[in-house]
């Protein structure tokens, strides 16, 4: 069996593009979609991050997880917390008005990242994002969107998302310019992500 093809890191190719360029091929296509999870397993979710919590140890989220996902456990903790204290509809209701407040900002971009509380990868991210858009607040807004809640679903048929962690980049009317490619490690992604950023970055703030 032959290697793995190297993956983009990001994408410029929209579900859309499909139905004007149908045999055009498709760099951004994941052989493997991302499977969303029932309620129900949210609700065994939910269960399992309170009984984590009482515990002196950090459990493993997952067993069958890459080990380059196993960075920033401390990091998870932020995006677990909230899941713990909102209901999904209220997760999904703050986080909805956070994407609608970054687009009234009129800053040059707003770049949305969909994230699932149950990926690593996601949740080590969490700081790093944080750092990014601290350092970039006076043009850029960051959003996060919980890929697992249905709230989302318009969004997640709208932008094809199909994996996590996927940030996806706007512009000022909300047009969606481009999204980071299906992730293979921690550094692809922050790479694909410094990328979106360099598309958009005023030049005035370019170093």
């Amino acid at each position: 069996m032959g290697p793995f093809p190297k993956q983009p890191l990001f994408c410029l190719k929209w579900p859309w593009d499909t139905q004007q360029n149908p045999n055009s091929p498709n760099l951004c296509t994941f052989d493997g979609p991302w499977i969303f999870k029932s309620l129900q397993n949210l609700g065994s979710v939910a269960f399992n991050l309170v009984t984590s919590v009482s515990k002196s140890t950090y459990p493993s989220l997952s067993s069958d997880k890459p080990s380059q996902f196993d960075a920033g456990i401390n990091q998870s903790q932020s995006l677990k917390s909230r899941k713990l204290t909102l209901t999904p509809e209220e997760q999904a209701e703050a986080e909805q008005r956070a994407f609608a407040s970054a687009l009234a900002t009129g800053k040059e971009a707003t770049v949305i990242e969909f994230y699932s509380p149950k990926c690593r990868l996601c949740n080590s991210l969490v700081d790093f994002v944080s750092e990014v858009e601290g350092r970039n607040l006076d043009w850029v807004s960051i959003v996060m969107a919980d890929a697992e809640n249905e709230k989302w679903l318009p969004e997640l048929l709208h932008y094809d998302i199909k994996y996590v962690p996927c940030f996806v980049l706007l512009d000022q009317t909300g047009r969606a310019l481009a999204k980071t490619g299906v992730p293979s490690s921690r550094l692809h992604v922050i790479a694909g992500l410094s990328h979106l950023l360099k598309m958009k970055r005023p030049l005035k703030t370019n170093r």
